[in-house]
């Protein structure tokens, strides 16, 4: 299924027109935007990311000899 999302600010002008152009192609839906605000938060998720690097080291630093 593709959603054809429509904001909320656009869906009285877009919406009856994207519905009627996408009613015949099989698995899209057009839907409006209904989210109030955003869901995620910085004190949800402990603000900034953190890259990490999560490569192993090497015992000794080095490489083996061959």
């Amino acid at each position: 299924m593709i959603y054809y999302v429509i904001p909320r600010e656009l869906a009285d002008r877009y919406y009856e027109e994207f519905k009627k152009r996408f009613e015949d192609v099989e698995g899209v839906e057009v839907i409006v935007d209904r989210r109030e605000g955003e869901r995620r938060t910085d004190a949800d998720h402990g603000g900034m990311r953190v890259l990490r690097d999560r490569r192993r080291k090497r015992p000794g630093g080095t490489f083996p000899q061959l």
